[in-house]
């Protein structure tokens, strides 16, 4: 499938706090955004891939979505996989494509925890609340534990992805957070979850994002012009709580990312930009290694040297990803990919033909990747 199916057009919402909109609103403006950027009308799209608000699950959402947008696709639903939906949504849709289930697909998820209710993050976790496990933090909290445990891991090296993603968003008029950070100022920060400071934590966010997907011969054939090939995706999942996990050093990043790149005939050193999932910072540092970028236990000096900036080997999150552009899971990064690709990014890499995507939902439960090129 390499190559077959394109994202043709891409459009969000603003980021941030934005009371009174509702997830369908969001929706609606983004959805409607990504149809004028590709350049096709609404009543061309028959297909609807949605991922469900997460603070807010409501039944049969993508259907009372469908009727808010006015259309009436023929193949659709709602996915739930934590942050790593978006990404599995455009593989799906790209199936669907290329099956002939459809022709154009929209993707698209919104959220309003900001100014809404963040119920769904800081409730208790499972069985273990009665040890005092409260909130998200705690076990990406657990993982970065046992990761400095292991391989040595500093505080340093984690902070070195804040730094870098605050300094992209600073730069990023999208941005929700538009304020560079120092390391300093990383480790003045106060601790949420030793060893998870305020800093390694992603934004609560409103927002809503979406992609439209054709094939390459759709097109071609309606003379769309701003067209990027996918070139590989893949998924990878446990099923395992963090406190039963065997290794809690590498996560199901390792299987997704190897799907992808075989599909897409490349290896991590083929990728000229990547756009990697951070909730949390461990969760970037794992992802880098977990997809090859670097080897295992060697995230955190990688990242520390300055490969991750953009005037680095491999520049990651180059619109501020979770932690500055928004907390909005997932869907930016794919957007932030296509424009890296078009070469119209904020923060541009000059010369970037190759983009890797990476999303991740639960407690590094789910992982899903994309791969987009030109």
């Amino acid at each position: 499938m390499r190559g077959q199916v394109v994202i043709a057009g891409i459009g969000q919402t603003e980021f941030g706090n934005l009371p009174g909109r509702s997830t369908y609103s969001l929706n609606a403006e983004a959805v409607r955004h990504a149809l004028n950027d590709a350049g096709i009308p609404k009543d061309r799209v028959d297909g609807l891939f949605v991922k469900f608000p997460t603070s807010r699950f409501e039944f049969m959402y993508g259907q009372k979505l469908a009727e808010t947008l006015g259309i009436v696709p023929r193949i659709g639903g709602v996915w739930d996989q934590g942050g790593a939906a978006n990404a599995s949504m455009v593989g799906y849709a790209a199936m669907a494509i290329a099956a002939g289930q459809c022709d154009v697909a929209v993707v698209t998820f919104a959220d309003n925890p900001k100014s809404g209710t963040r119920q769904a993050y800081d409730k208790a976790w499972g069985h273990d609340q009665i040890y005092g496990w409260f909130g998200i933090p705690a076990g990406y909290a657990m993982i970065a534990q046992r990761h400095m445990g292991q391989y040595g891991t500093t505080a340093e090296q984690l902070g070195a992805i804040s730094v870098t993603c605050r300094t992209n968003g600073a730069r990023n008029p999208r941005a929700q957070l538009q304020k560079p950070l120092t390391l300093a100022d990383y480790m003045d920060s106060p601790m949420i979850v030793e060893p998870l400071r305020r800093d390694d934590c992603c934004l609560v966010s409103d927002g809503g994002a979406a992609v439209v997907l054709t094939s390459a011969e759709f097109a071609r054939r309606e003379g769309l012009d701003k067209t990027v090939p996918i070139l590989g995706f893949g998924q990878g999942q446990t099923s395992w709580e963090v406190a039963q996990r065997p290794d809690l050093t590498t996560t199901a990043a390792k299987a997704s990312a190897e799907t992808a790149f075989a599909m897409a005939g490349l290896t991590p050193r083929d990728v000229d930009v990547a756009q990697i999932y951070d909730c949390f910072t461990i969760t970037a540092l794992m992802s880098l290694e977990d997809y090859g970028f670097c080897k295992p236990g060697q995230g955190g000096d990688f990242c520390a040297s300055g490969a991750i900036a953009l005037d680095g080997e491999l520049p990651i999150n180059t619109s501020g990803g979770l932690l500055s552009e928004t907390g909005m899971p997932g869907m930016q990064l794919i957007i932030e990919g296509v424009r890296q690709m078009r070469g119209d990014a904020a923060n541009q890499v000059s010369g970037a033909r190759t983009c890797a995507i990476s999303n991740q939902g639960g407690v590094m439960h789910t992982h899903a990747t994309l791969i987009l090129g030109q």
